[in-house]
């Protein structure tokens, strides 16, 4: 590869910059996961209005949510939507953390959209180290 294409808010962190690891499947991983949270939130990848007063990275609002056991405040009619909505969350915030390493496969992602119920686990804070800076 020999420059970087994309969509900004698709692009893996490592397509910038190899601190966080070496371009492979696991950035179209990242990829996937991006798409995974709009179809949750109904929104583009950037900045949203959070109470109208502050601006916040839309992933990482979404993390808070979850992480708070709070509603992800979408307007869906039935309980069983909620909870395809809920692991929609979840498997994309695993999709998007920052080192590749931590990424599942698509095999993984696959699985883990298909498993019955909504016992997944809440991936590591991708934004803690940003959040802390705050």
């Amino acid at each position: 590869m020999t420059a970087a294409r994309g969509t900004i808010g698709y692009i893996a962190p490592e397509v910038f910059s190899r601190n966080f690891g070496n371009v492979s499947y696991k950035s179209d991983v990242y990829s996937y996961g991006t798409l995974l949270l709009e179809m949750v939130g109904g929104r583009k990848n950037f900045k949203v209005m959070e109470d109208s007063t502050s601006q916040v990275y839309f992933p990482e609002w979404i993390y808070n949510l979850l992480e708070q056991g709070s509603d992800l405040r979408i307007h869906i009619g039935d309980e069983g939507n909620v909870k395809i909505a809920r692991k929609l969350a979840i498997v994309g915030l695993w999709c998007i953390q920052w080192h590749p390493m931590d990424r599942p496969s698509m095999k993984t992602v696959v699985q883990m959209l298909e498993r019955e119920g909504d016992n997944l686990t809440m991936p590591p804070n991708p934004f803690a180290s940003a959040s802390s800076s705050n």
